[in-house]
């Protein structure tokens, strides 16, 4: 058995097999749009195989891409905080297949079982900061001065 990596590697094993009995099998072709910023936030997913892009609504512009993930990495986030809406909007960079999750599922679990919740909110909680970083980082690198320009 292999070990596992990026997102279920933060969590605790019997936690891990908690998640993944929860968690469905689904495919998407390359060019899915898979959520929309401001969309209601229901589910999660866990990449297994290709490739997702997260990018951000930009009026009178095509959305730029702010991170894109890789097999191990989470999709999706905002279902465990208020309002309950993507932040971002994810497309398929090539066919993915992934793990998803419900998020009224997940939640019914961690009330249940409080250390279990504990863990997958501080596994979220790593993923959030990672992606506001990389957030930020990207948009200076869009809209941010350029070396060689005025200030």
């Amino acid at each position: 058995m292999t070990e596992p990596t990026g997102f279920l590697a933060g969590l605790d094993a019997g936690h891990r097999t908690q998640l993944l009995s929860l968690a469905r099998e689904v495919r998407y072709p390359s060019g899915t749009r898979i959520f929309d910023e401001g969309e209601p936030a229901d589910a999660f997913w866990i990449i297994e195989e290709g490739a997702v892009a997260l990018d951000v609504h930009v009026p009178g512009r095509v959305a730029p891409v702010i991170e894109t993930l890789a097999p191990g990495d989470l999709l999706g986030w905002s279902w465990l905080f208020p309002p309950y809406e993507w932040h971002l909007g994810a497309r398929t960079l090539s066919p993915v297949t992934a793990r998803r999750c419900e998020a009224a599922a997940v939640l019914t679990r961690c009330e249940a079982d409080p250390p279990f919740g504990y863990d997958l909110a501080r596994a979220v909680g790593g993923v959030v900061g990672q992606r506001l970083k990389a957030t930020r980082i990207r948009l200076l690198d869009l809209y941010g001065p350029h070396q060689g320009g005025a200030l």
